[in-house]
């Protein structure tokens, strides 16, 4: 059984007022329908103690019928179909051809009853059974023929069905032998059950629970064979409602759920069909334990094992805490100790070796053996177990001793094998042969690794010495040009293929190697020394990353100063996110996300000195030939504007991309690009811009909160037009996107975070609406 929440009830009283406008209101009849977003979200009965519908679970809806009551409710019947959730924008119809559907946001159905032939109408009965009608008014599916884990009064388990717990962890079986089992789930041998009603051979084939209380095992004719419980001397009272359940522990309860005006909804157990927690196999999970405390279960770890799942109260699994290698081990026994004494242990497992030993020598046959993880002691017989132990407990009425077996400590720094030498002189004398060989061979080695680096630090030394006029001697990979080199090798700055931030782009190609480069002229560069520029582009250069562009070198011509980068064949991302007539596929958007965010991350934490963008947005994201996306113009923000960590720059402050406490002067940090990012992470998402004053609709023109709708309403599929795009990764990316953009900058994450958060490797929380830009282009 589980609980439903409070405001649940609310639904109810406003469906049971539009029930009194209605006479006939409990006929439901064909083109009906429920949705959590309306008023309409379940079927009541005439009595209005039983709905069916939706009602919350976890973070969305789950369909099934409800005991309605003060101050919860009880779940009593769930569809018995695999995947079926639901969300706010779910819909269960009883469709014109007679079919009961689960209809989901993206209009896939799912079948919740299969009925016979097509139905004409339904009904909520007072009895909590939820039926499909004919034509002629016979019952084509009812709830009551498929139960979950409880079975209401007037209903029957019958031979072939069980209930199953709700937690999916037990199955009560209603076998064809005519015994009532309870096992634990994936566990239904016979000797892993731990409760029957002992009525094998006695004509049983079903449980039934009458209207009354009474709860019995009967025959094909309905004659009783056994009772496990009844209330004697009672009649049916429509005020009290009988319910038999598989519960959570793994227990059958036998529940009466009492409707009264003045003592309002109570619930009493009548009857149980174990009292002891412990008793129940599966209570505690492998390589634990149960004992009672005050009357209470609890579970407990063996010696040498922790916890790595479940809790102390219920299926807890544990695991050792170390491990040794016992199979390639010449003596187990240097790898493992045994524990103390556990007494009263009793385990419902068959040992897979069993023979008369005293204790001491049981101890010391499972420390030898590698099979064996645990012994049990009693009466002179010792019984071996291996891994994984299940289904142990503390019992008082038995004498019993349990022992592990225990990794050694000592066994992870085993002493040193003892070198046995053959004293024949033949033996000596060749490995003196050997070991000077080897001696002479390491000597020569080292000499000679000696020479070469020597060579290397005096090739290394000239080249610097060669490299001063350079001014460049900490970074040899970093060139200078002339003025007239990048004249010739732009043909007179002929070919623009963009501008950036910073300046306008142009076309070259060195003369000799003719390897392609892309020239940067800077525009409104602070005039300061030549050294001071100097020490801002080695900054730069010293900067390696695959997802940055590299810079190769720079010229200096007076008051004009130039920048020059490796060239990238297919040009910025904003090409072909917003002009180009091909665009990207999802792969390949997927793909410079992840690209861009490592690019920003090296920037922020993994190079020597963190570097703040300032204004990341896709024309400064340029992709090379094999599709690689790098982000460029990093570092320049120093070089525009003497006291760019508090001033932002004119292209800043009218940029869309610009995080909202750049816009009122607050100081430069690294969730200035976070927010930047996030705004590009949505342009690449939608192929458009974050400003679109031409969208169809006023709610589209802002990209933000266009998304943060369409992710609220479940409508995802509209921000996207490509064919193969995979849901998951697209709700992921929404989801850090929409973080990202939060206007309060301690809302967004770290960029580490947004990589592992993309790469599905951390768990993405739901965001909140982000506030809109404050300025835009």
């Amino acid at each position: 059984m589980s609980p439903i929440p409070l405001f649940l009830l609310s639904v109810v009283l406003s469906a049971n007022q539009v029930r009194a406008q209605n006479n006939d209101s409990n006929v439901i009849n064909l083109g009906s329908s429920l949705s959590p977003k309306t008023n309409s979200t379940s079927w009541v009965s005439l009595s209005g103690h039983f709905s069916f519908g939706f009602y919350p679970q976890d973070n969305g809806f789950a369909v099934g019928i409800w005991l309605m009551g003060e101050p919860e409710g009880t779940i009593v019947w769930t569809p018995n179909l695999k995947n079926l959730s639901a969300s706010s924008d779910s819909v269960i119809e009883l469709t014109k051809e007679g079919q009961l559907l689960l209809r989901n946001e993206k209009q896939m159905e799912v079948v919740i009853a299969n009925a016979s032939e097509p139905a004409v109408s339904a009904s909520m009965l007072d009895s909590g059974n939820f039926v499909l009608y004919s034509k002629n008014h016979s019952v084509v599916w009812q709830s009551f023929d498929s139960p979950t884990d409880t079975i209401l009064g007037g209903q029957n388990l019958s031979e072939g069905q069980n209930l199953t717990s709700a937690n999916g962890h037990f199955t009560l079986n209603m076998q064809s032998d005519g015994n009532l089992v309870a096992y634990p789930v994936n566990n239904e041998r016979e000797d892993d059950a731990y409760w029957h009603s002992n009525t094998s051979q006695l004509l049983v084939s079903q449980l039934t629970l009458n209207l009354t209380g009474f709860l019995c095992l009967s025959d094909d004719d309905g004659d009783t064979i056994k009772v496990l419980a009844s209330r004697s001397n009672r009649g049916r009272n429509t005020s009290l409602i009988y319910c038999a359940t598989l519960d959570l522990d793994g227990i059958f309860r036998l529940y009466v759920h009492t409707f009264e005006k003045n003592t309002g909804f109570t619930s009493q157990i009548l009857w149980e069909a174990i009292s002891d927690h412990c008793q129940v196999k599966g209570f505690c999970g492998l390589n634990s334990y149960c004992f009672i405390v005050a009357g209470k279960a609890e579970c407990k770890c063996y010696p040498g094992f922790s916890p790595i799942s479940g809790n102390n109260s219920m299926f807890l699994v544990c695991d050792q805490t170390m491990k040794n290698d016992c199979i390639t081990s010449r003596d187990p026994r240097m790898l493992y100790n045994i524990s103390s004494p556990l007494q009263h242990m009793q385990w419902s497992l068959i040992p897979y070796w069993n023979m008369q030993l005293e204790m001491e020598a049981c101890g010391k046959s499972c420390q030898e053996d590698c099979d064996c993880g645990a012994v049990l002691h009693e009466d002179g017989s010792c019984k071996k177990y291996k891994l994984p132990l299940a289904f142990g407990r503390i019992n008082n009425t038995v004498s019993t001793t349990a022992l592990f077996k225990l990794p050694s400590m000592n066994a992870i720094h085993p002493k040193k094998p003892e070198v046995v030498v053959d004293h024949k002189k033949n033996l000596i004398f060749t490995l003196l042969i050997v070991l000077g060989s080897i001696l002479f061979l390491c000597l020569v080695f080292a000499i000679s690794i000696f020479f070469i680096y020597m060579h290397k630090v005096y090739s290394y030394t000239k080249l610097a010495a060669s490299s001063e006029n350079l001014g460049f001697v900490e970074d040899c990979s970093l060139r200078t040009f002339t003025f007239d080199e990048l004249v010739n090798a732009t043909r007179n700055f002929k070919e623009e293929i963009g501008r950036g931030s910073f300046g306008v782009v142009y076309n070259g190609t060195i003369q000799g190697n003719h390897q392609r480069i892309a020239v940067k002229k800077l525009d409104n560069v602070v005039d300061e020394g030549e050294r001071e520029f100097q020490a801002e582009i080695t900054a730069i250069a010293q900067t390696h990353h695959r997802n940055l562009v590299q810079l190769i070198g720079y010229c200096i011509n007076g008051s004009r100063k130039l920048l020059v980068y490796e060239y990238m064949s297919n040009g910025s991302l904003a090409d072909f996110l917003f002009k180009a007539q091909m665009h990207l596929s999802w792969k390949q958007r997927v793909k410079i996300a992840l690209d861009v965010a490592r690019g920003i991350l090296y920037l922020h934490e993994e190079c020597e000195v963190c570097i703040i963008h300032c204004n990341i947005k896709p024309r400064d994201i340029l992709l090379d030939e094999m599709w690689t996306a790098k982000v460029s113009d990093f570092g320049l923000a120093r070089l525009s504007m003497p006291e760019q960590s508090r001033t932002r720059s004119s292209n800043e402050s009218t940029s869309g991309y610009v995080a909202p406490e750049r816009q009122k002067d607050a100081l430069a940090s690294v969730k200035v690009d976070i927010y930047s990012y996030g705004v590009v992470l949505l342009e690449i998402i939608c192929c458009r811009r974050n400003i679109d004053v031409n969208a169809p609709s006023e709610e589209e023109i802002m990209l933000s909160s266009w998304v943060y709708n369409c992710f609220v309403r479940g409508e995802l599929n509209k921000l996207v037009v490509d064919e193969d795009v995979e849901w998951i990764t697209l709700e992921r990316m929404v989801k850090v996107a929409l973080w990202c953009v939060q206007e309060d900058s301690s809302l967004r994450p770290s960029m580490k975070n947004v990589i592992l958060m993309l790469e599905g490797l951390k768990h993405i929380p739901i965001p909140p609406s982000p506030m809109p830009p404050m300025v835009c282009e």
